[in-house]
């Protein structure tokens, strides 16, 4: 039987919180028990693929995800193992900033990690009993935190499978949970059918039935014409003609980014398919089987495309992979019911529903067509780009953001292990055009041009505002403060060594740029994954370009250029990574310079982060700190700050809070005040006066106490 992800609406209060808990606790640990798979411990300690982590990470990651999201929303006050809740934090999508070197990484034991599961699992249903509850449950309600954990994990239950099918055999072992369908055999003819044209209205209502991703958000409409697309998603015998035809040798059907990868990989025939003599056999999560041929193929992007190009020039039409609006249309026209109306069974492979892998791709019609949704998911030729009125969650502001570059496409209709939110119509999930998931793909033959608007997000008030922040003009007479404080700190640092400075905090990059004049290696951190996509393509591209507001509507374009502020030469010494302050990864460690400015007022629990400086800092190195000092319980809960506030009558400034976290490691060297300037309008900017303080790391003596 199939389980529902929880409605946010009702009357009955109670028997909604015990919806939700039965629905985290299934979840949960039908999680675990995907994992129950894995016949040997020193599985989880290698990588099975190599853009990714080893299974450790994920079995973990997605508890820490409960805990550190919680936190951010302050629903606890506090983690349960910090060292956890650093190395399992980040990591989903391979990122040019993000290191998945392993020698980097002392992963926790698998006992250690179950033990924090299980932890997490305690607090988690302790948050769920005590959390008062008012329906509807919106965006802004605490219980939508919770729902994003829980969706969370249902993302990764897939993601994980994907990373055990690549396991050795040897390393996995049957389950009863996790049985493969039995149901091989000849695959039917494929062909076009015809596709009536119709209006397609996508994007999720503000107060929608179900949780929701940030992307699946705003209003979208357009009219697709008529076009035809094929009865069966393509199946392994389908594929297969394209094998046999020589099809992974002939450049022609493969795009510039398909011959590059099928080089680099050598593919001669899908990832999963495993060549015996004249015939293959498929790997299925935990066993080896004969082709079944009438199962749907599983490929990536790039594959699907190519089979396109030598299917057109097999019929003798241009056929393509669909794009989303003309996924959607071919949804309307067949008759697939929504998600809402689902009730014992799901009408698809989908939602596990039926087995633990595909089945026959002629087993479930939807009015003409088949596997319209499930069994695998279906590549489209669309790039994920945000609807019109997208918007982030402030509680996972990087969740798609980051897929909004052109190199994420989008995929559609869910497989046989997507549940929750990933079975729904309006779910959005993209994948770089080289990963492998449970995913295949059906052809159109379609005039349809697609208009995809640019994204919204680029033109982002926070982020226009920051990138003018830290490469605009000097306004009202002010100097740049993240020039004029990496400056600064370059003079602190005298004549020591300048081998290696942390950023922490960085925004858009630019105090990590003017350190790496220097500095022979830069590492720029920030939480938000929006500034390190843009710090990040300013590095890439050498030019960025934002638009600031004049006045009312009007907007005026700026460019910034790093050979113009004469940072070019400098900027491959300089890395960035997405990350949390108040649990930095264990590999940002050996640091001569760690700069963090107007951080710590922003923090969570900024005694945390102060607290664990000093063993990243190598001996008398230099320490520089700026902060306005504004304390807002928006930001840091007040039992949290560590000034701007009285103490038996006594005033308590932020200085004397950084002397009490800093005084046993570190020596107050000097403190100055640095103004800068936030520009809103052409007319209306804020004027703020930061102040800085200098500390240099003390010398260690033979018992390891400062002195």
């Amino acid at each position: 039987m199939m389980l529902r992800a929880p409605l946010l609406g009702g009357t009955d209060a109670e028997a909604k919180r015990q919806e939700i808990k039965s629905y985290f606790q299934l979840c949960y640990r039908r999680y675990e028990s995907l994992f129950e798979v894995i016949s040997e411990e020193s599985a989880y300690f290698r990588k099975a693929d190599p853009l990714r982590h080893p299974l450790i990470f994920y079995y973990g990651h997605t508890a820490v995800f409960f805990i550190n999201k919680l936190k951010f929303a302050k629903l606890i006050d506090q983690g349960i193992e910090r060292h956890m809740e650093s190395i399992f934090a980040v990591g989903v999508d391979e990122m040019s900033w993000d290191d998945l070197d392993g020698k980097h990484y002392a992963w926790p034991t698998l006992q250690e990690t179950q033990q924090y599961r299980e932890k997490v699992f305690e607090v988690v249903n302790e948050v769920i009993d005590r959390l008062p509850l008012m329906l509807p449950i919106t965006e802004e309600s605490p219980w939508w935190v919770l729902l994003m954990g829980i969706e969370h994990e249902n993302i990764h239950l897939e993601t994980s499978a994907v990373l055990i099918r690549q396991l050795p055999l040897k390393s996995v072992r049957q389950h009863e949970a996790w049985q493969v369908s039995e149901d091989v055999g000849e695959a039917p003819q494929n062909r076009l059918l015809e596709v009536s044209g119709g209006k397609v209205q996508a994007g999720t209502a503000v107060h929608a039935p179900f949780y929701g991703w940030d992307n699946e958000y705003g209003e979208h409409t357009c009219e697709v014409p008529g076009f035809k697309a094929s009865k069966y998603l393509v199946s392994n015998q389908e594929f297969l003609e394209f094998v046999e035809a020589k099809g992974y040798e002939r450049s022609s059907f493969w795009s510039e980014e398909g011959n590059a990868w099928r080089t680099y990989v050598k593919a001669s025939a899908p990832r999963f398919w495993i060549a015996t003599g004249e015939s293959y056999r498929l790997r299925t999560l935990t066993r080896e089987i004969p082709l079944p041929l009438n199962w749907p193929v599983e490929v990536n992007y790039l594959e699907a495309e190519a089979f396109c190009r030598w299917k057109s020039e097999k019929l003798g039409i241009t056929v393509s992979l669909p794009t989303e609006d003309e996924y959607f249309r071919l949804r309307d026209y067949s008759g697939v019911p929504p998600f809402l109306s689902w009730r014992e069974e799901a009408p698809g492979n989908i939602a596990l529903a039926d087995a633990a892998s595909s089945v026959p791709v002629d087993r479930y019609g939807h009015g003409g067509f088949y596997d319209v949704i499930g069994n695998v998911w279906q590549w489209t030729r669309t790039p994920i780009y945000p609807y019109e009125g997208f918007k982030v969650h402030p509680v996972y502001d990087d969740f798609t953001v980051p897929t909004f570059d052109g190199k994420h496409n989008l995929i559609k209709g869910g497989s046989w292990i997507s549940c929750g939110n990933l079975a729904m119509e309006n779910s959005r999930y993209a994948f770089r055009r080289h990963f492998y998931q449970f995913a295949g793909f059906r052809y159109v033959a379609s005039r349809y041009e697609e208009t995809i608007k640019i994204s919204a997000y680029r033109s982002d008030v926070l982020i226009a505002q920051y990138c003018d922040f830290g490469w605009g003009e000097n306004y009202l007479g002010v100097a740049n403060y993240p020039q004029r404080c990496a400056k600064l700190a370059l003079e602190y640092m005298g004549s020591r060594p300048k081998r290696r400075a942390l950023d922490v905090g960085c925004a858009i990059g630019r105090s990590s740029f003017e350190l790496a004049r220097e500095f022979d290696e830069v590492v720029g951190v920030d939480f938000s994954a929006r500034f390190i996509q843009y710090a990040q393509l300013l590095k890439e591209k050498g030019v960025l370009r934002y638009r600031i507001p004049i006045e009312g509507d009007l907007e005026s374009a700026r460019e910034v250029s790093l050979a113009n502020c004469g940072l070019e030469d400098v900027a491959h010494k300089v890395s960035f990574w997405q990350g949390d302050a108040c649990n930095l990864k264990p590999v940002h460690q050996g640091f001569d310079l760690i700069f963090a400015g107007n951080l710590i007022d922003r923090l969570y629990d900024p005694g945390k982060f102060l607290d664990t400086l000093a063993e990243r800092l190598n001996e008398e190195g230099v320490l520089v700190l700026t902060s306005p000092n504004t304390w807002m319980e928006e930001y840091t809960p007040k039992e949290k700050w560590i000034g701007g506030y009285k103490r038996e009558e006594r005033a308590v400034t932020t200085l004397d809070g950084l002397l009490d976290h800093l005084g046993g490691d570190f020596e107050l060297i000097d403190t100055k005040d640095v103004p800068f300037v936030i520009r809103e309008t052409a007319r209306k900017h804020q004027y703020t006066i930061a102040q800085m303080s200098v500390w240099k790391k003390r010398k260690r003596d033979e018992s390891g106490s400062g002195r």
